[in-house]
């Protein structure tokens, strides 16, 4: 076989591989990311500048554990969407006055995907739902150095099955209280 052909079908397949597995989702404000960007995989370092927050230099999942309060549940997302749905909104207010009332305590924000794409893409839209989430408590008042985020991806599902109701289940933000010193 020619080879011309043998490398214009070897592109045409990698080109077609690359369109279906690399999809561009946008944040809440319709900007795009880029899942292969070091600065969009999906981990915020979650340090503070010295002086700075309440565990400076530290993981706020580094402090004891707090039991999560009544009344919180997770935050879930449309499929490659960071965008919150208006129907879940409510749920970041429960959040947003517990801290308010507890001013001990601290909140990391964990973003979730299901285990539709690659592992680096879900990383990066996992960080973009807590992001979206992290913001969405700042417009509420809480203060930006008692929240972090880190993204988990599809690596903690919450369902196992490999269907729309299991995937709906997989693609939230939880969040975890912690006391700080």
């Amino acid at each position: 076989m020619n080879t011309s052909i043998l490398r214009t079908a070897f592109f045409a397949a990698a080109v077609a591989a690359l369109a279906a597995g690399c999809r561009t989702p946008k944040n809440g404000a319709g900007a795009e990311f880029d899942p292969l960007n070091p600065e969009d995989m999906g981990v915020d370092s979650g340090l503070f500048a010295p002086g700075e927050g309440l565990l400076p230099g530290g993981r706020f999942d580094q402090l004891p554990p707090v039991a999560t309060p009544p009344g919180v549940y997770p935050v879930y997302f449309a499929y490659n969407d960071s965008s919150i749905p208006a129907g879940e909104s409510s749920k970041i207010g429960v959040v947003a006055d517990f801290l308010a009332s507890n001013p001990g305590v601290v909140l990391v924000v964990e973003g979730n995907c299901d285990e539709r794409g690659t592992n680096e893409y879900n990383m990066s839209l996992g960080e973009y739902r807590a992001q979206a989430v992290r913001d969405a408590l700042g417009a509420q008042g809480v203060a930006g150095d008692r929240v972090q985020t880190v993204s988990y991806g599809e690596e903690r599902p919450l369902a196992t099955g490999h269907d729309e109701a299991s995937w709906r289940e997989n693609r939230r933000a939880d969040f975890a209280f912690y006391k700080a010193n």
